[in-house]
Parts: structure tokens; sequence; C-alpha cells
């Protein structure tokens, strides 16, 4: 375990089995269809690599980045695209890949701006959801785990650029994250 982090809250196991299950029921619901998955950079990248080699129907990828914290621990509420996506998504089926649902305001913006570009769905596939967070209510169609008011970070999660490459998601230690505010 990395000395900044209190605890291991999902292990590598946990994690794996999850994405296995979310790939499965994901080609189940879109079998016989193509499928765009949009990644939102950066925190995502390594569940959407991991969750797209479960996908059995056609895939294909884009990324977006948003922003709403910059280098601290709490959303600002100001969500900011960053990197737009780089293909048309007019009449395709997107499933969003997000690492973790907290506030709501990123995703909800982001759906409602993919929504104005005329797919022929949006779907949201989430790593984690941190409902005691949520600002306002977001529509999760594929929801890994439901996790407490913590901050977590490894797996693609970070704190300040740090900590993606945890291979398990843990519980940053209180005292890292706080110094910087």
């Amino acid at each position: 375990m990395h000395p900044d982090c209190e605890r291991v809250l999902l292990s590598e196991e946990e994690i794996s089995a999850k994405v296995e299950e979310l790939g499965r029921q994901i080609s189940l619901d879109y079998a016989g269809q193509e499928l765009l998955v949009i990644g939102i950079l950066k925190g995502a990248m390594i569940f959407l690599a991991d969750l797209v080699r479960k996908i059995t129907v056609p895939t294909y990828l884009d990324f977006i980045d948003v922003s709403s914290y910059g280098a601290s621990s709490e959303s600002s509420g100001v969500v900011r695209i960053l990197k737009d996506l780089d293909y048309s998504i007019e009449g395709r089926h997107i499933l969003i890949v997000e690492d973790i649902v907290d506030t709501g305001l990123t995703l909800n913006y982001l759906v409602d701006n993919l929504k104005s570009r005329d797919p022929a769905s949006v779907k949201v596939c989430t790593l984690l959801d941190k409902p005691l967070r949520r600002v306002e209510p977001v529509a999760i169609d594929y929801n890994g785990f439901i996790i407490p008011d913590e901050f977590v970070v490894g797996y693609g999660l970070d704190y300040n650029e740090h900590y993606r490459n945890l291979p398990s998601i843990m519980v940053l230690r209180r005292e890292v994250y706080m110094k910087g505010e």
C-alpha cells in the first residue's frame, strides 16, 4: 500500500471482476450495434482501457477532457472543456466512460452537451459513484461501485496528478490533500 493512503477501498481483483461484469452487460445491451466509447480524460483512461477489452461489439474510441477541479480536491462547479471530441457523434450510440461521479455537475454538463450534437443515444458508465456528494441528479446506466464520501486515488484517479498508477483504489490520507488547500 502507498504510504500516503490509509487503506485499500477496492482491490485489483474486485475491480477486475466488476470491469468484466460491466463489459459483459454493455456487450449484451449493444448486441448488433456499433458503439462509440468516449473516455473522460485523464481519470477514466485506465478503466476505459480495461473495459473496452471486455466489450465484444464493434467499438470506436474518442476522448474528451473536462475540468471542474483544477488543483483542488473540491469541485469548483464551473465546467470547462479542455479537449473536445475528434469525431462527429451525430447518429451514433455513445457510451461515456467516467472514473467517478461525485457532485454530478461535470457529468450533467457533458451529457447535455453531447445530446445537443444529435447522437442516436447517450449512456453513462462509471466505475465509482459517490452519491453522498451529489448536487445534481445523474442518470448512470452502468455503475461499478457505490463508495462512501472519501477521497480516493488509484486506478486512474488522482490528486494533483499523483497516484493514477496505483493498481487498486485507495483512500488518500486527509493530511495529504488538505496541505494543498
